[in-house]
């Protein structure tokens, strides 16, 4: 792999220093750049300069110049991007940047840790390419300056009260104007925020306060620096004296950093490097110093989701309650009892001149509702106005408030007259919050459910494990029972059959089969001997195994696969922005709205005609305007509007999790919806990707042992699936388990061609037929036509060449995926076009393509060209998606629209793409494609009804159908039907929980 990544970027690794600029050639890898923008005057106009290919940019402007075009100056920007690892990373890279408008050229260096950048300054500058890199997650600077990653961490906070759109763009508005902080994403659905900042200039604890004066209440998840830290719960009386042996006892330990210990909650919290401690070790050293005063144990998950969640659906319960057993009577002595003959004239008895009993219990009953289970929407209603950005908070408060207060006028009034007859709406704001706390209750409860899938996950690691004690020998000499959370890096943990593996690990002894299904979708038990790697999680079918732990904790695939889902379900779809772009103008719109719909009604009335004609006082005119007023206020709160996107977004993508389709974001469920043309790899992807060799034909007279040798000494430091095929195929021809290769000097790899190097002082080439014609290597005619007859089986041909002269062909067989030709079918009655593309040779391609349904395909291409032909289709007008599993198709998918990549194929290919197929079945591509599509029609369907809702709501509520029919709409029904939209969003979302891969492939 090291080789292939080298030769990728090859050219951009020339120099440094202070001629950085000239010498970080700008040769992208991936020919994706955007047109070159023309001057402001014609912005949204582009064109192409100097063809596709980004060559010379001075031969390009100079090629524009000459045509007479005014052009924007080109600006070069340098930015050093800390925590690229390999090419994928700096193909992310590069991809982001390309995105941005006004970019001409871009060049990533992955191993000096640079991005150069050639951008035109009146379309885009370098603080947006700046952010664009970092989107990505990776730190970047201007070349000058310093980058010091460590200190940039990425905060999670629950936040709790948020109701709209206008609720999160009020957070990310106060987060994103405090020095230090980066970026930041707020999730509505899941009631999180992300930031991203520098904790030399702001604190956790500062974020938290930032949101508070906002309006709403923040509880830190994590400040970013967990993954090295732990809290322990402290049961036993902390006096000084135990404190201080406790805290020098564990700052004593190897690999302590830090400790804080908080006597009031009983908590330690301790920064460790994980290679020298862990959790097992800190609890020993804290029970063993206190001599037994102190027992230690890891601290509850108290500030977790679902602890906030539940704390949340419980106060909103028993707000309602409380709520209803005031409601209730206000509801039957205003529209019920008033209709049964003797209880009515009891409430209406006079108390106070014209004011009754009735009004006066009305009053009693509805103030603590108003005021106490309601207090929450003035808190938030006041701060939100505070801040200039009014949210449903604000509405519920002035259409409670008005309906409320209007009562207490009308009452007093009638107290302090003798002919006065009062009218109240005691039972509109009391009715009106109840059924709004009634909705939040349903609305949280089924919120709850678009996280079930992050949830099995994680039930997914057993409770506890078996330890195993080892002399100083090695022998075991004992086990104990402990926590699965207690494992520490290089522990041994017994397996015992039908029992889940603790950790990530390797088998050090023992053989078993070990279920991987829930992981890796492979349905089929795996066998497991002494050095296989086991993954955290899976099920021991059979035999005891003894496993090393190397990943733990926050490390192990579980939990990275978690995190990635985690962070799919934070992001945001760019359709999201269409509701952002609503709720910012919604909330002020409405409060003027329903002004005026009181004020028109109001002045209507005034002139005593049709429809008022039948209402005997200017009074009652101005109390039904008001009613009116009140019922848009309510129905018009843009609630539903902000669950649309992210609820579904979530759902979809816990379900993909579950099916084994890590989709990671809501940038690449959107993009995979709209799919009209798939480019696939053939090896490891149509293919299974595990060749043997079938056939050998030597052409040279020499033993077949021999030739493999050289061969195989060769193809030992290739990566390719058809070299491993070879080198095992030649390891059969020898007696010996660990037979030694013979050394090579001056190896050479060429990606998607072949390998060369010098063995014995003889050259060795093998490679397929275009590399032995670009090293000037005649093939006979003998050897052509074998290369014919073999490619016609289907089968890949490697020639081998030894001292320039052609010595054999090996042929290898690789099999095609079960249902490859049936997905293939599949995806073209969805209106999709299939393409392959590979670097393999034209028969066995063209093979390989009738097999299973490929008609358009491309063979013999490098990973450039690869990646330029997807680029071609793209220019064509088509949405492509890219299916492969290698490091040469790296290039290619992060050029694609959509990349998918096998789960079984390289950590380059799996970094690269935006979807991951886990269980690496070709089906699941239609899965992937299916499942976008079923949800942004779900998503499609929440705006209809959401926006259907208030263009259908607002103009009942506001007495269009009055004139005709006498009919209106009651405050306390509109905020019913206000709250019931917000859940029908909710649950039309997690509808997608019941969603079926196509049933044609019987999943």
């Amino acid at each position: 792999m090291a080789a292939s990544t080298r030769a990728l970027f090859l050219s951009c690794i020339h120099g440094g220093g202070a001629d950085v600029s000239r010498h970080l050639a700008l040769r992208p890898r991936y020919p994706s750049m955007p047109r070159r923008p023309r001057s402001a005057a014609v912005a949204g106009d582009a064109r192409e300069v100097g063809g596709s290919s980004s060559g010379d940019i001075e031969a390009a402007n100079k090629g524009a110049a000459a045509e007479g075009e005014e052009e924007e100056d080109e600006k070069v920007a340098v930015f050093s991007v800390a925590g690229m690892t390999c090419s994928a990373c700096a193909g992310s890279v590069e991809k982001a940047v390309k995105r941005l408008p006004g970019i001409h050229d871009a060049a990533v260096d992955v191993l000096g840790g640079r991005a150069q950048v050639v951008f035109y300054p009146a379309f885009v500058s370098e603080e947006k390419i700046r952010e664009a890199i970092e989107d990505v997650g990776f730190e970047a600077k201007l070349i000058n300056e310093e980058v010091r990653g460590k200190n940039i961490l990425i905060c999670r906070l629950h936040i709790k009260g948020m109701t709209c759109t206008s609720c999160t763009s009020t957070v990310e508005s106060a987060l994103q104007a405090f020095p230090g902080v980066q970026r930041v994403s707020v999730a509505l659905a899941t009631e999180e925020a992300e930031i991203r900042y520098d904790r030399r200039i702001v604190a956790a604890n500062q974020l938290i306060q930032a949101v508070e004066e906002t309006g709403f209440e923040a509880v830190l998840i994590t400040t970013g620096e967990d993954r090295s830290r732990i809290y322990l719960r402290i049961d036993g009386v902390l006096t000084e004296r135990l404190v201080m042996i406790l805290e020098s006892s564990i700052q004593a330990l190897p690999g302590v950093e830090d400790i804080k210990v908080d006597t009031e909650l009983h908590k330690v919290t301790i920064s460790y490097k994980p290679d020298q401690t862990g959790p097992r070790d800190l609890i020993e050293v804290i029970e063993s110093a206190t001599s037994g005063d102190i027992t230690a144990s890891i601290y509850p998950e108290a500030e977790g989701r679902e602890h906030h969640r539940y704390e949340e659906i419980m106060r909103y319960k028993q707000s309602f309650l409380w709520s209803l057993v005031f409601t209730i009577p206000v509801f039957l002595t205003s529209m019920v009892f008033m209709y049964i003959p003797g209880l009515k004239d009891g409430l209406e008895k006079k108390v106070v001149n014209m004011m009754n009993i009735g009004e006066l219990l009305r009053w009693i009953l509805s103030t603590p509702v108003q005021f106490i289970i309601g207090r929450k929407f003035y808190t938030g209603a006041y701060k939100a106005m505070c801040h200039g950005s009014p949210n449903m908070d604000v509405l519920i408060a002035l259409g409670t408030n008005t309906a409320y207060f209007y009562s207490v006028y009308s009452v007093l009034r009638a107290a302090t007259s003798e002919k006065y007859m009062s009218t109240d709406f005691f039972e509109t704001s009391s009715m009106l919050i109840s059924f709004i706390l009634l909705g939040k209750y349903l609305e949280i409860l089924a919120k709850g459910k678009t996280s079930e899938a992050i949830a099995k996950l994680m039930d997914l690691a057993p409770e506890t494990a078996t330890l195993l004690i080892h002399d100083h020998e090695g022998n075991v000499v004992g086990e104990r029972e402990i926590d699965s959370r207690l494992i520490q890096k290089n522990d041994v943990i017994k397996i015992v059959p039908g029992g889940k593996v603790a950790s990530d690990g390797f088998v050090i002894r023992g053989q078993s089969h070990v279920n991987e299904s829930m992981i890796t979708g492979e349905s089929r038990p795996v066998a497991k001997t002494k050095g296989d790697t086991v993954i955290g999680g899976t099920v021991n079918e059979n035999g005891v195994l003894h496993v090393r732990a190397t990943f733990v904790g926050s490390e192990s695939a579980l939990a990275q696969i978690v995190r990635l889902v985690e962070s799919a379900q934070m992001a945001k779809a760019p359709v999201q922005k269409f509701a952002d772009q609503i709720s910012k103008v919604f909330v002020p719109l409405v409060i003027v709205l329903s002004l005026l719909t009181w004020l028109a009604w109001f002045l209507a009335g005034r002139f005593h005609g049709y429809p008022y004609s039948w209402i005997p006082s200017s009074m009652d005119r101005f109390q039904l305007a008001l009613q009116f007023g009140i019922s848009v206020m309510v129905i018009a709160c843009p609630c539903a509007l902000g669950l649309v996107t992210p609820t579904a977004v979530m759902v979809a993508t816990g379900v993909g999790a579950s099916q084994g389709v890590l989709i990671k974001g809501g940038q690449a469920l959107e993009s995979a919806h709209k799919v009209d043309c798939i480019v696939f790899d053939k090896t490891g992807t149509l293919t299974i990707g595990k060749p043997v060799v079938v056939n050998t034909r030597l052409l040279k007279n020499m033993v077949l042992r021999e030739f493999y040798d050289y061969v195989a000494a060769t193809e030992d430091n290739s990566e390719h699936p058809l070299a491993k095929a070879i080198v095992e195929h030649a390891k059969k021809l020898h007696s010996e388990e660990n037979h030694i290769w013979p050394e090579t000097r001056d190896f050479i790899s060429v990606p998607g061609h072949g390998v060369k190097a010098k063995i014995n002082d003889k050259s060795v080439i093998v490679g397929n037929k275009t590399f032995m014609l670009s090293s000037d290597i005649d093939i006979p005619m003998e050897a052509l036509e074998i290369l014919v007859e073999e490619e016609e089986k289907a089968q890949t041909c490697i020639i081998v060449a030894m001292d320039q002269e052609v010595a054999g062909i090996i042929s290898v067989s690789d099999p095609i995926k079960p249902n490859a030709h049936e997905v293939i079918s599949y995806l073209k009655s969805m209106n999709v076009e299939s393409i392959m593309v590979t670097g393999d040779n034209w028969g066995t391609a063209n093979a390989i393509g009738k097999e299973v349904g490929i008609e358009n395909i491309m063979a013999e291409a490098k990973p450039e060209q690869k990646a330029e032909k997807v680029k071609e289709l793209q220019l064509s007008g088509k949405t492509v998606a890219m299916v492969g599993d290698g490091i040469n198709d790296s290039p290619a998918l992060v050029s694609a629209d959509v990349g998918l990549a096998i789960g079984a194929g390289t950590d380059v290919a799996i970094e690269a793409a935006d979807i991951v197929l886990m269980k690496s079945n070709l089906e699941d591509v239609v899965t992937a494609i299916d499942l976008s599509r079923k949800t942004f029609f779900r998503i499609r369907m929440n705006y209809v009804w959401a926006l259907g809702y208030n263009i259908i709501g607002i103009p009942i509520a506001a007495g269009a159908l009055f004139p005709s029919t006498r009919f209106r709409l009651p405050p306390w029904v509109a905020g019913a039907a206000m709250a019931a939209s917000s859940v029908s969003v909710v649950c039309w979302s997690l509808l997608l929980r019941c969603y079926r891969s196509p049933k044609k492939f019987g999943n």
